[in-house]
């Protein structure tokens, strides 16, 4: 695996690595730097993105002085309470979760379709959250040999009740009728059984709104994929023959997509229903349709989203970033909305969670830290987050990341908390 090629938009790779090497040791700056060194956004250091605070970095979070739910948890206690005694499992789509975390999709590129995909499927079921596996992997690699694989390392690494596999299905996974195969497959019976087998609606991503997904390929791989007729391949680009390999991005209006969620939850009863959106200026709009429609949960893949494989155009002028997403959407109560755009630590985990999220998705981080240890790289990225989201949770008086709002964000140079952002839902007339 190409690891830079995973670092468009500044994305910490040294960071992640160290996180996956040491674990929540790395939650700390060296102590050898202690009062000599600036750390943190803005400022050259090991956990600094390289391209600064975007939006959502850039929120502070504001404990207040008085705590009536910490003077309520030291009743119950009977003693003070700490981080500790924060509680980071919840509910996400319908499964149970060990942390407000899931592992995203990672597409059907090389590093998300291989080893790597593989050993992070395993991971991810020893720390009992959700897994989300993404689109194209059965037209490009073929059912049994990449997507079955994941399945089934899941399966048998997962312990209790917690966690589920999520399918993606494009219009191309359609037509390899991919959900059809999983859904009657033996190997999938004791998730689906259980109630911990999903299948996500797919509806663009972060990286490339408005496109579906792509990459360039080899002219045998080019040959190859014509020859199946399943994609659309674009001319030579460059000296070398590569093709700009290129899913539709399918056809959706608010009736369309209710109508795929009926269609879902009708030949799949057994299976949880996602809907996973592009960051459209009507993505309050379209969130609402999908919840109202009957979706056990709503993705939202920021501009920040998605491995960064995409057109550089699109890359830094494309697509709302996350944070403008969450402060648009109205999350109705015990819905699930779920986060993904350059997740790697609880500082940005804890901001968007008191955006509305319900939890946040690990991409390009998690890739990297299963890079860096193929056997428990993501389980100690996990575990320094899992860490930081405690101390902060616990700093704003609260014992539930579900307890975060709004009033805990104060944008800099502020002196009162976060406002919605009015975006239009439409064309202006």
């Amino acid at each position: 695996m190409n690891a830079t090629s995973m670092t468009a938009g500044g994305f910490p790779e040294d960071a992640v690595r160290a996180r996956a090497r040491r674990g929540a040791a790395e939650v700390f700056p060296p102590a050898g730097a202690y009062g000599s060194g600036v750390f943190g956004a803005g400022h050259d250091g090991p956990a600094a993105p390289t391209a600064g605070p975007d939006e959502l970095d850039a929120l502070r979070l504001v404990p207040p002085v008085f705590m009536p739910r910490r003077l309520e948890k030291l009743i119950e206690l009977g003693r003070e309470p700490g981080h500790d005694d924060v509680d980071l499992r919840t509910r996400i789509g319908g499964f149970a979760s060990a942390l407000p975390l899931y592992l995203s999709a990672f597409g059907s590129t090389r590093a998300g379709s291989g080893d790597l995909a593989v050993a992070a499927a395993r991971q991810a079921g020893r720390l009992g959250i959700p897994m989300v596996i993404g689109e194209n992997m059965v037209p490009v690699h073929g059912y049994r040999s990449v997507l079955l694989a994941r399945v089934e390392a899941y399966t048998e690494a997962a312990a209790g009740g917690a966690g589920g596999v999520v399918v993606q299905q494009s219009t191309e996974d359609a037509d390899s009728e991919v959900w059809n195969l999983l859904y009657s497959d033996p190997a999938s019976r004791a998730l689906r059984d259980s109630g911990r087998l999903g299948f996500e609606l797919k509806i663009g991503q972060g990286a490339k709104p408005g496109l579906g997904g792509m990459t360039v390929v080899g002219p045998a791989e080019a040959e190859r994929l014509a020859g199946a007729g399943r994609f659309t391949l674009g001319e030579e680009l460059g000296p070398d023959g590569g093709r700009l390999r290129c899913a539709t991005p399918g056809t959706f209006t608010e009736e369309i997509v209710r109508q795929q969620l009926r269609f879902m939850r009708n030949n799949f009863p057994l299976a949880r229903t996602w809907v996973k959106f592009h960051p459209g200026r009507d993505i309050g709009a379209a969130t609402g349709t999908a919840w109202a429609a009957g979706a056990d949960a709503v993705t939202v893949d920021g501009a920040e989203g998605g491995t960064g494989w995409a057109p550089r155009a699109f890359l830094d002028g494309v697509g709302l970033p996350l944070a403008a997403c969450l402060r648009v959407i109205d999350r109705p109560e015990g819905a699930s909305l779920l986060a993904s755009g350059r997740m790697w630590e609880g500082g940005r985990a804890a901001r968007a969670l008191a955006l509305g999220a319900t939890a946040v998705g690990l991409g390009r981080a998690a890739l990297l830290a299963v890079d860096e240890d193929p056997e428990h790289g993501l389980e100690r990225l996990t575990e320094a987050l899992a860490l930081e989201l405690r101390l902060l949770i616990s700093a704003l008086g609260q014992y539930r990341p579900s307890a975060l709002s709004r009033t805990d964000l104060w944008p800099p140079g502020t002196a009162a908390p976060i406002a919605p952002l009015a975006v239009p839902a439409g064309p202006r007339p």
